[in-house]
Parts: C-alpha cells; sequence; structure tokens
C-alpha cells in the first residue's frame, strides 16, 4: 500500500542524487570498472579516514565484516564470544558459524549491552566481546574496553547501524579490534545492493583480512611490485566477500552528503523527542547531545506498553505510516537457534514493547509532524 510516511524512501534518495549516481554508475559501466578497481580504493581510503582509523577493508556484508573479523583474529571452536540477544541474527551468527559459542548477556533501557553484565560473563574460555552500537547508539565503550583490557579480551564492534555514531568523542568502530559496518540500503550510508566494511587500527590483521576477503589473493592495490601484481599468488585460503566496485562507486557519491545527512537524523529526533515529550505513554529514545554519547539515529526507537503495541502499529499503518517493529520474537526465543538457556528479560520485555518510526535525511517537517499527530490522536481516542 502507498504510505503518506513511508518507513524510508528509497526512490526520493535516488530522485535527489539521480544525476550523480546515473554519472557515476554509468562512467564505470562504460570503462569496465566493475573489480576492486578506483572506486573500492577510495572508498576505504575516505570510510576509514572518516571513522578514525587507520585501515578500512570493505566486503560484501557486515554479516562477513564481523564473520572475518573472528575469523582473523583465531576465534572458533572451544572459544566464547560474549555479545546481546537483542541484535539483527547475523551478530549472533557470525559468531556460530566460526565455530564459536555465543554468551548472550542482555541489554539496557537504551537497547545496548548491559556493561554491568559483562564482567560476570567471562569465563576461561571467552576470547572476545562483541558490543552491538543499536539504533545509531553507542554502546558505553568505556566499560567495555576496561573490560576488555583486564581479561586481555579482542573486541570486535558491531556498527552496523552506528555510521557517525560516537562515545567520549570517538566514532562506532574506532574503539575495539575491529569494527564492521553495513551498507545496506536502508542504513544510515547504504549503497543499492548490499556491502559492508572492516574498520581496524592493526595494520598485520588488515593485511590478513584483505586476503581472507578475496580467495587468498592480494588486490593489485596492496601489492608492491608490478611482478608481485602479475604473480597472482595464493597466500591463505579465503572467502568470495569483495565488495562490488559500483556499490563502492554509489557510496563515494552518497559520503559527501553523510554529515548533512547525520544532522537530519538528530533534527527529526529531536522533532519526535519534543512533539511526543508530553504522551505518558510514549518512553522515546535518548535525545540527542546526551554526554558522552552522539546518536546519530538509524532508528527512532519508541516503547509503550506490551497492551497498546499492536493496536497502535495497526492505527499508524491505518493512517498511512508506515512502522517497524525488531524483533516481535527475540533471538533466543527462536526454537530453532537453541538459545532457549539464556535468561534475557529486559529483551524479552522490549520485544513486546518497542516500534520505530520513520526516520531518514528525506522526511520533512510536515511528514514529522503528521506522525506525531497521529501518535497523540491514536491516545485520544484509546
Amino acid at each position: 500500500m502507498p504510505f503518506r510516511v513511508p518507513f524510508v524512501n528509497y526512490p526520493l534518495q535516488y530522485s535527489n542524487l539521480k544525476a550523480e549516481i546515473d554519472g557515476k554508475i554509468q562512467g564505470l559501466l562504460s570503462k569496465g570498472d566493475l573489480y576492486l578497481r578506483d572506486d573500492v580504493i577510495n572508498f576505504e581510503k575516505d570510510f576509514a579516514k572518516f571513522i578514525g582509523s587507520k585501515h578500512c577493508v570493505s566486503t560484501n556484508s557486515c554479516t562477513d565484516a564481523l564473520f572475518l573479523s573472528l575469523y582473523a583474529e583465531g576465534i572458533g571452536p572451544g572459544d566464547e564470544v560474549i555479545t546481546v540477544g537483542h541484535t539483527y541474527i547475523a551478530t549472533i551468527a557470525s559468531i556460530v558459524l566460526n565455530g564459536a559459542k555465543p554468551i548472550l548477556i542482555d541489554v539496557g533501557n537504551d537497547y545496548n549491552m548491559d556493561v554491568e553484565m559483562l564482567e560476570d560473563a567471562v569465563t576461561p574460555k571467552t576470547k572476545a566481546i562483541m558490543p552491538v552500537h543499536l539504533n545509531g547508539r553507542c554502546c558505553d565503550m568505556g566499560k567495555i574496553m576496561k573490560v576488555a583490557k583486564k581479561f586481555e579480551l579482542a573486541v570486535v564492534e558491531d556498527a552496523a547501524q552506528a555510521v557517525g555514531a560516537m562515545f567520549n568523542g570517538s566514532k562506532a568502530g574506532s574503539f575495539g579490534l575491529t569494527g564492521g559496518f553495513s551498507f545496506y540500503p536502508a542504513k544510515v550510508l547504504g549503497c543499492y545492493g548490499d556491502g559492508g566494511a572492516v574498520t581496524t587500527n592493526h595494520s598485520t590483521l588488515a593485511e590478513r583480512l584483505y586476503l581472507l576477503r578475496d580467495n587468498g589473493e592480494k588486490a593489485k592495490y596492496l601489492t608492491k611490485s608490478s611482478e608481485e601484481a602479475k604473480e597472482k599468488k595464493i597466500y591463505i585460503f579465503g572467502f568470495n566477500s569483495v565488495l562490488d566496485n559500483i556499490q563502492a562507486g554509489v557510496l563515494n557519491v552518497k559520503m559527501k552528503y553523510l554529515s548533512p545527512w547525520l544532522e537530519r537524523r538528530r533534527d527529526i529526533a529531536r522533532m519526535y523527542n519534543e512533539g511526543l515529550s508530553d504522551l505518558s505513554q510514549v518512553a522515546p529514545p535518548p535525545a540527542p547531545n546526551m554526554s558522552p554519547y552522539y546518536d546519530v539515529y538509524q532508528n527512532y526507537v519508541i516503547r509503550v506498553k506490551a497492551s497498546d503495541r499492536e493496536r497502535l502499529v495497526k492505527y499508524l499503518e491505518n493512517n498511512s505510516v508506515e512502522i517497524l517493529v525488531s524483533w516481535r520474537t527475540p533471538n533466543h526465543l527462536q526454537s530453532a537457534l537453541k538459545l532457549e538457556h539464556f535468561n534475557l528479560p529486559n529483551t524479552e520485555k522490549i520485544s513486546r514493547e518497542v516500534l520505530s518510526l520513520p526516520l531518514y535525511p528525506e522526511l520533512t517537517d510536515e511528514q514529522v509532524n503528521y506522525v506525531i499527530r497521529v501518535v497523540h490522536n491514536f491516545y485520544k481516542s484509546a
């Protein structure tokens, strides 16, 4: 159904950038620049600079960014990785598919890892912590890094939803051993298919990641001599996880607009916070500029009574407002995953109460105010 306020608006963003996007794609196609060419090189350089890391290794998804990070660190069977259950399943899958055991702890009311539970979850088998910066908000990386240092644990940040988010002035993806990012179309910075990246400050690890993402082969732009480039030497067994050069081209166009887009997201969040502040039945996310956090609002998530949630969802949709619920069934209660032994009461409560309102840079003030009115009208009629 057509929505007056869609949850995301891919056609509108494309329309706004049509001349640049079309010119970029046509230029790449006409030159045959399709695989690990200049746009990949330039994107890796610019994204690393934006995050504040020494290296960026582009991949075909954030799932692979997380998987390869653990794999490159040698984490596998017999090892444990601490993460949360309130996340997209790919976070946990990246651990399981490496043969390691996920240890799930609960989240706090900001939907991120409850750091007060972290130290108690560490065992002699723990090798890494995977914090998830959900909804465009950083975890408390000060406390997480303190625990990691105490127990000599690797930190692999799942920053899929947190491009540009900061804690104490440093960006998500710059704290740990690596950071994993997603460029899925609906993300803060999205391409037109799928894409991802690993950021790291560790040069030796970056070299290994470059090999792992391309079947153990070193890309020409990473070789040190023409002879090495010709040799096509295979250094290790690897995977097929290269970022498509056309998608990198799209990301290079969009990178120019990233900073104003982030500010627009924060402006919209302010409007929602102010417009819904008089509704005691609605709990908004943390407001912008709550030091030491700098949130970028990948999603604007509100909490309501579980008894109201599904009725509110239906009311919004009937009034032409598209929303998202993440996630009605928590991962640890998905029977096929065999994770039921984890006790995550706040995760379960959140899953019954949250919904995300539309938020993207092209959203107009008029549309935001309309959503606010619809939410008010629901509670007036309830």
